[in-house]
């Protein structure tokens, strides 16, 4: 059975509780098949939100960013209180009423303290981590980061400890005065799909491209470990 976790005052699902999931396996989904997250973090008392991409191994998220950047100074000055999301949207809900519309979703909440990969070793599997989530395949068939750039790079670990899932399936809910009203009403599905690779310009001609590049998908299974 999913390991089921307790949700605390801050991850319990408030509004629409019963799409509120609680156990790792819909979580590390979501997660595994996601690219990007948003982590947000206050600093000098002002709140920001970052696009940034991410990995999962274990019950760790490791984050990638630029050593410079406004959030690792201040991870880095006094550790820092992030609230991590990750949102699939599947598709448009067209009901019959505007105020009835909605969407088919998949997201998860992450609240946790940031803390900086500083050891080399961790900090390079930390970074295989991400490439991999994004295009598995790729690390071992690129070259590895050099002493300059990782200097240039830093990491950070999130323990996925208090979180929670909100998911939203199914056609549209209307009130029921409204089933009669003339217009359509159902699901328009989204989904994200790879085109055909596009090779690069100065690449060899006779170079192909990998079977990881032409066959990719997010819709992966995940082994949840």
């Amino acid at each position: 059975m999913p390991e089921t976790q307790m949700p605390t005052a801050r991850t319990r699902v408030v509004r629409e509780p019963h799409r509120g999931v609680y156990d790792r396996e819909t979580v590390y989904r979501i997660l595994d098949e996601g690219l990007i997250c948003h982590i947000g973090f206050v600093a000098d008392g002002q709140p920001y939100v970052i696009p940034t991409s991410y990995g999962r191994r274990g019950a760790d998220l490791f984050i990638h960013g630029s050593a410079a950047s406004r959030m690792l100074r201040q991870i880095q000055k006094e550790g820092a209180p992030v609230c991590v999301t990750v949102t699939l949207l599947d598709g448009l809900v067209l009901a019959r009423s505007v105020f009835n519309h909605s969407m088919n979703y998949r997201s998860v909440v992450i609240l946790g303290k940031a803390t900086l990969v500083n050891d080399p070793e961790e900090k390079l599997a930390g970074l295989r981590v991400l490439s991999e989530h994004i295009l598995p395949g790729r690390w071992d068939d690129a070259r590895q980061p050099n002493e300059r750039e990782l200097k240039q790079t830093s990491v950070l670990r999130v323990p996925i400890e208090e979180f929670s899932a909100k998911v939203r399936t199914g056609p549209p809910i209307d009130d029921e005065e409204d089933y009669s009203f003339p217009t359509w009403a159902g699901v328009v599905p989204l989904e994200m799909r790879a085109g055909t690779p596009i090779s690069d310009s100065k690449l060899d001609p006779l170079r192909l491209a990998p079977e990881y590049a032409r066959c990719y998908s997010r819709s992966r299974d995940s082994d949840h470990s």
